[in-house]
């Protein structure tokens, strides 16, 4: 592994264990202003990306889970940066999926300002369509989404490239700021969903990061901040 060699994580799978637990997907719950996306609505968005993407291959700029569980079949893979943006735990509420009525979750997305590296993935072109209609059926259940797909120029070794990634519409009622680190760890020690806790999401998160050579300090921040609460609320020492 890369860039673990010095560093190791304080969150760990023991803990990850300590919040696991069963929970039925509650299914969609509607969002004042917005209504649950239709098969319509999919292969409309699917057409017009396509129809949008470079002549060169459609590449898909991951930042969180997408870098460790991809929701399509891929032919290249490339680290690279987005300027501009960064990742952030401002996509809120989840009820659902990673969190909870009694205890919701934060989810990543991009935001805007900084910098973030993560992984750009090409999409095998004979292929385009089922690929990209499984990612945009993960990552959008509702219209219109909070966080909307949107291209961004992606510096990598091999040069510049036009990338399709998920960014936060700061005008969205689902846009979360100013919590601090530790309002943060506070929400993703406790929250769990049904596909998982919020702990597994930044673990898993973390753990590639660092295995590709990409330290994120404020990821690494809060996993520290998360394992103490999760020691302090389990009695994991």
């Amino acid at each position: 592994m890369r860039g673990t060699a010095s560093r190791k994580m304080r969150l760990t799978e023991r803990h990850v264990a300590a919040l696991t637990r069963e929970i039925a997907d509650p299914g969609f719950s509607s969002i004042a202003g917005a209504r649950a996306a239709t098969d319509a609505d999919y292969d409309a968005l699917v057409a017009e990306i396509i129809e949008a993407s470079p002549a060169d291959g459609l590449w898909v700029f991951a930042y969180g889970s997408l870098i460790w569980n991809p929701a399509f079949d891929f032919i290249d893979k490339r680290v690279g940066v987005a300027r501009g943006w960064h990742r952030a735990f401002c996509l809120g509420w989840d009820r659902r999926f990673r969190g909870n009525p009694e205890q919701p979750g934060l989810m990543l997305a991009l935001d805007r300002g900084g910098q973030a590296r993560g992984v750009i993935f090409r999409l095998p072109p004979d292929a385009l369509k089922p690929n990209m209609d499984k990612l945009i059926r993960r990552e959008m259940s509702m219209v219109p989404t909070a966080f909307p797909p949107r291209w961004i120029n992606v510096a990598t070794a091999e040069g510049p490239v036009r990338a399709l990634t998920f960014a936060m519409n700061r005008k969205s009622g689902r846009y979360i700021n100013g919590l601090s680190p530790e309002a943060l760890a506070d929400i993703l020690a406790t929250a769990c969903g049904f596909r998982g806790s919020m702990a597994e999401y930044l673990f898993a998160t973390v753990a590639h990061l660092e295995e590709l050579g990409i330290h994120d300090r404020h990821l690494w921040h809060l996993q520290e901040l998360v394992a103490a609460r999760i020691e302090e609320n389990h009695g994991i020492s």
